[in-house]
């Protein structure tokens, strides 16, 4: 089995294993470089745990793999949440968001309407097509609530984690099915597992919602460790990442965790843009030595 297990994020259902793996692992390279390792990865060294065609839909497709969504296939509750919670964190490192009003913050086809247009001319969301956005909020609500889609994406991520894997890097909505993945396998032989981008700590929404649910202990969630303690655990979140909107996630996992904030510059979110950055290189090597 690979050593290291790559797990991609949102929007990727129209590329496969072998596609992200050749984004991937120049990018894995780079970060090594930055941090000055003498490690460097082939190809045989990293496999993609790959889920994304689970939420391609079946027949004729668009240009961008996506069905023809618009504001109002935002389904009230999660998916209306969600988006507002996107908009909010934008406005919030974003100058040239307009931040929402009180009247703007209940789940109304309005509110949905003013988010998606508001976030249409953020820099986070720049170039992102409004059906491309929708379709990003349905994947993670379809995941988050779907047991047989929910099931499948896991035993992806498991299928590709041996006794030979040591490091696991997420990025995104794969940051949730990695931790779930390690959580499911207490006998795992990983030794680090670096999350990027990540919206593990957004309270309710995904945090509440995570297998195995987390306990509460004084009012205050407290997740569960997905391995042992000889599991270092990275996370990685740019200030200006929207869906990461939760930087520091010790308060939920614990002190043991390392979390830092890094700078993609303008691709906040951009897998690539955290694989190159020297922490995230350094979190990798330690996994690997």
């Amino acid at each position: 089995m690979a050593r290291v297990v790559a797990v991609h994020g949102i929007g990727k259902q129209t590329l496969g294993e072998e596609t992200l793996r050749r984004q991937w692992l120049p990018a894995l390279n780079d970060g090594l470089t930055r941090a000055d390792r003498a490690a460097r990865l082939t190809a045989s060294d990293v496999a993609v745990a790959f889920y994304g065609d689970l939420f391609r839909p079946d027949g004729e497709f668009l240009a961008a793999g996506d069905p023809p969504y618009t504001a109002a296939a935002v389904e009230e509750g999660f998916e209306q949440e969600l988006l507002l919670s996107w908009w909010k964190a934008a406005a919030e490192s974003d100058p040239a968001v307009v931040p929402p009003g009180a009247d703007t913050l209940v789940s109304t086809p309005r509110s949905v309407q003013a988010a998606l247009r508001a976030l249409s001319g953020s820099r986070f969301f720049a170039g992102l097509a409004l059906r491309a956005m929708v379709f990003d909020l349905k994947q993670v609500h379809r995941y988050l609530t779907d047991p047989d889609l929910r099931a499948k994406a896991l035993a992806r991520v498991v299928g590709q984690i041996g006794e030979d894997t040591r490091v696991v890097v997420a990025h995104s909505l794969g940051s949730v099915i990695a931790y779930e993945a390690l959580c499911v396998q207490p006998g795992h032989q990983v030794r680090a597992l670096v999350t990027i981008g990540s919206p593990l700590g957004i309270p309710n929404l995904i945090l509440h919602r995570l297998q195995p649910t987390p306990l509460t202990l004084g009012g205050h969630p407290q997740g569960v460790w997905p391995g042992s303690t000889q599991l270092a655990w990275t996370n990685l979140a740019d200030h200006g990442d929207v869906v990461a909107m939760v930087k520091d996630l010790r308060p939920v996992f614990g002190d043991q965790m390392r979390c830092a904030v890094v700078h993609n510059g303008t691709h906040a979110h951009d897998a690539s843009a955290y694989l190159t950055d020297k922490l995230c290189g350094q979190a990798i090597a330690d996994g690997l030595t």
